[in-house]
């Protein structure tokens, strides 16, 4: 949305991270990639690798805010559900890409790429500047492990033996005054060896078949990406975790929001941090004076 300017103009750094993916669903599935990672905190970095973006300047006026939702779980042989993109004003963060599932065996791309499911399956592609590639179905034994889903900061995890790929770890940001890490890719699940672990920041472990264990979805408000389904009904993919928009402005500043922004705020120095958690709509605004 446009700015409806009156003269003010407010330096504003954010953290936008897109809703995770979902795991593959049982039959083999991938883990689901996390939700792009967008930054201009000064000293962090952005998801993919890259460093701070440039913070805004913002004028007074009306601009778009919307935290994406994460992806869906999914049933059999199906691939993971795409997470939802996440935007604060001109920036918008990609969902993570879905896990592969036996019978599509790449995993989808997205902020960050879902990890593929058996033998001839790719990782899915991470967009430049937000997040990693899925792992790759690698050098593997008869327990059908599946490779884990990419994060913000690194590769989801290739298979190894009768290993399941680990989700790729997130970004730590220190905006709300506190670090925390956040968009961890999923792990990928197996049969009968070993599931992969969740990334650092809300990705959820796969699940592993001959134990019942279930694929443990994303965090919320991480963007973490989902565990991946193994063989059984009883051990699906898990779901992606929701997105969240993060701003700061200067604590003199006044930021009013539309009706279905669910948020909260706080002092931190010299600024008033927004944490957006939820959207309704995709047409959520706030209005800075």
């Amino acid at each position: 949305m446009s700015p409806i300017t009156n003269g003010f103009i407010f330096p504003s750094s954010y953290v936008v991270v897109a809703g995770g993916a979902s795991g593959g669903g049982r039959y083999y599935g991938g883990g689901g990639g996390a939700g792009g990672y967008r930054s201009s905190v000064v000293g962090e970095s952005s998801g993919g690798g890259d460093s701070a973006e440039t913070a805004f300047l913002l004028q007074a006026g009306t601009y778009s805010v919307i935290v994406g939702a994460g992806g869906a779980a999914v049933g059999a042989d199906s691939r993971g559900t795409n997470g939802s993109d996440s935007t604060f004003s001109s920036v918008t963060s990609a969902g993570g890409g879905g896990g592969g599932t036996v019978t599509t065996r790449d995993g989808l791309a997205g902020g960050s790429g879902g990890g593929s499911s058996l033998n001839g399956g790719t990782g899915g592609a991470g967009t430049t500047g937000q997040g990693f590639a899925g792992g790759t179905f690698g050098d593997a034994s008869s327990t059908n492990p599946t490779a884990g889903g990419g994060g913000a900061s690194e590769v989801g995890f290739d298979t190894s033996g009768s290993v399941a790929g680990a989700g790729g770890d997130g970004v730590a940001s220190s905006i709300t005054g506190s670090s925390v890490t956040r968009a961890g890719g999923g792990g990928g699940s197996s049969y009968t060896g070993t599931n992969g672990a969740g990334g650092a920041g809300g990705g959820g472990a796969g699940a592993k078949n001959n134990t019942s264990t279930q694929a443990v979805a994303g965090t919320a408000n991480t963007g973490g990406g989902g565990g991946g389904g193994s063989h059984t009904s009883t051990v699906s993919g898990g779901a992606g975790g929701s997105g969240v928009v993060i701003f700061t402005l200067p604590a003199q500043a006044t930021a009013t929001f539309s009706g279905g922004v669910t948020q909260t705020n706080a002092v931190v120095g010299l600024n008033r941090v927004y944490t957006v958690t939820a959207t309704s709509t995709t047409d959520e605004t706030v209005t800075i004076l």
